[in-house]
């Protein structure tokens, strides 16, 4: 795998060991930031526009200005010479960072940004886990519903209290439950629930990320004449599923094999992942 040596800060290509980050620096401080994670998959960046609109989005609800050269084009552009400089191809990951200029202390003094671009190679296109991942709840903290629920900020410390129960219950993945007690997502991804055919996945309401790859399953589920709806979903929705599948920008689609004591199958996921792997042709 080759080893990322560059990244690009404000438009700009530098080695990742050059110092260029303040100790003041608001993400670092606060935590007040936004952060897209970017697939390139044979050689296509996937879904770009989708996830400049989300990050556009979220700099509003956090009042941060957006600059003119936040275009679709220009980050494309920026992100593909990152890739070349790095040698990240066919397949990469890449993380668009956001931050709020340094200033002021809760309070900023400024809501102009910064934005880092970094680029990690990865080895292969989307690719369904061969085995079943197991799956529990964490319950230890309650994910709030509020206009920040939807977006990917910096601040991620419920994901790493979940990452860290996850770990001590040797688990594969812990779904989350919202303040009204239920399940809303995962640690990093959109859950969906297959019963008879007909799949069911928790509206944004119910305080999980408006996933990008959430809207490309939506897409190809309503493409295909498969009925997809958006409602509550309880540990008996998961119990009672025949499938459960989790999905992001990343990894594409994750089937999961046990929840509790309930096993499951993984058919609608290789269909919507070869479906997928058809959109990067």
């Amino acid at each position: 795998m080759t080893k990322d040596t560059y990244c690009i800060l404000n438009g700009h290509l530098i080695s990742i060991y050059e110092p260029s980050v303040a100790f003041n620096n608001r993400a670092f401080r606060y935590g007040d930031s936004l952060f897209e994670s970017i697939r390139l998959c044979n050689n296509k960046l996937m879904f770009l526009r989708d996830h400049i609109s989300r990050l556009k989005l979220g700099m509003t609800v956090l009042r941060m200005n957006v600059p003119a050269e936040f275009s679709h084009d220009n980050i494309q552009e920026l992100i593909i010479q990152l890739l070349k400089h790095n040698t990240h191809a066919p397949n990469a990951r890449i993380r668009l960072t956001v931050f709020r200029n340094e200033g002021g202390y809760y309070t900023p003094e400024t809501n102009d940004i910064s934005f880092l671009i970094e680029s990690e190679e990865l080895t292969q296109a989307y690719t369904l886990n061969q085995k079943g991942l197991w799956a529990d709840l964490y319950s230890d903290i309650k994910k709030p519903i509020n206009k920040l629920a939807n977006i990917k900020t910096g601040n991620a410390l419920l994901y790493v209290m979940a990452g860290l129960a996850k770990q001590s219950m040797k688990l594969d993945e812990c779904f989350l439950i919202n303040e009204n007690g239920t399940i809303c997502e995962s640690i990093s991804s959109n859950i969906f629930i297959v019963k008879n055919g007909t799949i069911y996945t928790a509206p944004l309401t119910e305080g999980c990320v408006a996933g990008i790859m959430r809207k490309q399953i939506m897409s190809i589920a309503t493409q295909n004449k498969i009925l997809i709806f958006e409602n509550q979903i309880t540990v008996n929705t998961i119990m009672n599923g025949d499938e459960v599948f989790l999905t992001n920008s990343i990894s594409g689609i994750q089937w999961v094999g046990q929840f509790k004591q309930q096993f499951f199958t993984n058919k609608t996921a290789q269909f919507f992942t070869d479906k997928l792997n058809q959109l990067t042709q």
